[in-house]
């Protein structure tokens, strides 16, 4: 990278932490700190939602399976956009109706104390192992652009991420999330265009394989996606990271709005990201498939603009990685701290409680990553792991939101018995290399390997559902935990009805959205002062965005004139 590359870099971490310390000021109890005070617009919640599903992994598998099979990756990350919209649809509401601060209360009250812990440790474990992955990622993709050390680059990573989820909290993991959308569509846009304007599609669509404008191919076919749009309907609408979004907002249509938004853009947007890698193939065959993204991006890019593509990288990474420390540090702080430990904490007690579990959340996640390499491809198997665990953990939870008959024995049932299965099956039989060629599990084990997304959806997704509908039948009367959950919402309804207070126009959010953009606008113009090269593009793109900031200012002006209006009259 070159010198206005790393000022591009150091700009938008800067720029994070500037968002931070004004999110930090709005932070004064442990609801804003994990729920944003339940005051987050729709749209900032859709769009962090939406981020959340980014990660340097995005660009490096999604990228790779992009270059390699073509249009299956955009059918694969559209699956994305259908449950996001059904789980807008079912569920989304009934998280935010029941008002609840944590979605590890809603465990609590419907599962016990059992349940909870159960839950909670066992997310924990899945999601601290997935995410160090995607951090121990995006320091690959760092050591390859800058000379310094894969350790230090995690450690340098992580400890950003840290520090502005433990100043802010979730309006920090909010804003930053938007901020880091604003980088990223940028960014991936003016890859896509320099890269189009310079093509012959013809030519193009005559040099790419036969079956790359498919939109299944390979083991990636349609019964895998029919999974995995099941798999991530579970997984938007139970996983805590996500459900916190649906609480973070005002009111149960708002949080539908959310799902939807982030619905709608997973729907149109699959294409536009994956462009570059889809492009990049019919210009250059044969290179590494996970590196197709950064070089297609490297190819066109101006001076400077590449940090901004690494800073779109981090950002998604980092997204995940917020977002995950901000929901567990408040599962771990309103349910285990307040809960057992000191109920009565004071609000700026739990705050700095909430800090201090983000902090050591923080440090356990990047000696993960750390750990990863040393562990000898162990992050296919972390990542083997983790896809068995969602449906059987996240279906029993979603099925107890509306559910009277199931319990706790239900769910660990269900979970224990798909997992084992699941893991028997992949790495007793599959990927056994003790299984010799005349062996009689030879050709099971072939089977297996050949249909090895089928098998998963049939385990980890047909399976658990299937034992959820019998247990629906079987079970007679009404689970404990679901009288609970009637009692909290009856409780919670007749606390609302008793306060009844205006809803005013917070221009928070808004205003960070229009400041991130007349900075990069007017950064990408002064990059295009320096460097000649790609000039007219950075101009075109910084004016695009200071336009685009002063008409985001205009509507501010707009929508604080008219509240006021209202107030008066």
């Amino acid at each position: 990278m070159t010198t206005p590359d790393y000022l591009t870099l150091l700009l938008y971490v800067a720029g994070i932490f500037v968002i931070s310390t004004f999110s930090a000021r709005r932070t004064k109890s442990q609801k804003e700190m994990f729920s944003a005070g339940r005051s987050s617009p729709w749209w900032a919640s859709g769009l962090s939602g939406f981020m959340t599903m980014f990660s340097a992994g995005t660009f490096v598998v999604w990228g790779g399976i992009a270059y390699e099979l073509g249009f299956v990756a955009v059918a694969i990350n559209t699956c994305y956009g259908i449950a996001a919209l059904l789980v807008g649809y079912f569920v989304a509401g009934k998280w935010n109706q029941l008002g609840v601060s944590t979605p590890a209360e809603f465990v609590q009250l419907r599962f016990g104390t059992t349940g909870l812990h159960f839950f909670t440790w066992t997310m924990l474990i899945k999601r601290i192992l997935g995410v160090s992955v995607s951090l121990y990622a995006l320091a690959i993709l760092l050591v390859a652009l800058m000379p310094i050390d894969l350790t230090w680059a995690i450690i340098l990573f992580g400890t950003i991420v840290v520090l502005y989820t433990m100043q802010g909290g979730l309006w920090a993991v909010l804003m930053t999330d938007v901020l880091q959308f604003i980088v990223l569509t940028v960014v991936v846009f003016m890859v896509a265009i320099l890269m189009i304007s310079g093509m012959d599609m013809a030519t193009y669509a005559e040099s790419v394989p036969a079956h790359f404008f498919d939109p299944v191919a390979g083991k990636y076919g349609w019964f895998f996606l029919f999974g995995w749009v099941t798999i991530h309907f579970f997984m938007i609408g139970a996983e805590w990271a996500f459900v916190q979004r649906f609480l973070a907002v005002r009111s149960p249509r708002e949080a539908k709005k959310s799902s939807w938004l982030f619905g709608i853009m997973y729907l149109v947007t699959p294409l536009f990201w994956l462009l570059p890698p889809l492009l990049y193939r019919g210009q250059v065959e044969g290179v590494n498939k996970e590196q197709a993204y950064i070089l297609a991006a490297q190819s066109v890019l101006p001076p400077g603009v590449l940090g901004l593509m690494f800073a779109a990288m981090f950002s998604a990474t980092a997204s995940m990685v917020s977002s995950q420390l901000n929901v567990f540090a408040g599962v771990l702080t309103n349910d285990f701290y307040k809960a057992f430990l000191n109920p009565g904490a004071t609000e700026l007690k739990l705050v700095r409680i909430g800090r201090i579990f983000t902090v050591v959340l923080g440090g356990l996640l990047v000696f993960t990553a750390i750990m990863v390499p040393k562990m000898g491809g162990a992050e296919k198997l972390i990542i083997s792991i983790n896809s068995l665990l969602v449906v059987p953990l996240f279906a029993p939870t979603l099925w107890g939101l509306f559910s009277r008959k199931i319990g706790i024995h239900d769910m660990i049932v269900i979970a224990l018995t798909s997992f084992t299965i699941g893991l028997a099956l992949r790495f007793g039989i599959a990927t056994n290399p003790a299984i010799a060629e005349d062996s009689s599990l030879y050709p099971a084990q072939l089977y297996l390997l050949e249909n090895s997304k089928n098998v998963e959806v049939l385990v980890g997704v047909i399976l658990p559902l299937l034992m959820l509908i019998f247990f629906e039948w079987a079970r007679q009367g009404k689970d404990d935990g679901a009288s609970r959950i009637e009692e909290h919402q009856a409780k919670q309804t007749r606390q609302e009805d008793s306060v009844t207070s205006p809803v005013r126009f917070d221009p928070f959010a808004a205003r960070m959205v229009m400041f991130s953009l007349l900075v990069i606008g007017a950064w990408m113009i002064l990059l295009g002062l320096i460097e000649k090269e790609g000039r007219l593009v950075l101009f075109g793109f910084g004016t695009f965005l200071i336009l685009a900031g002063g008409a985001v200012q205009a509507a501010i002006r707009k929508l604080i004139k008219r509240h006021l209006t209202c107030n008066e009259s």
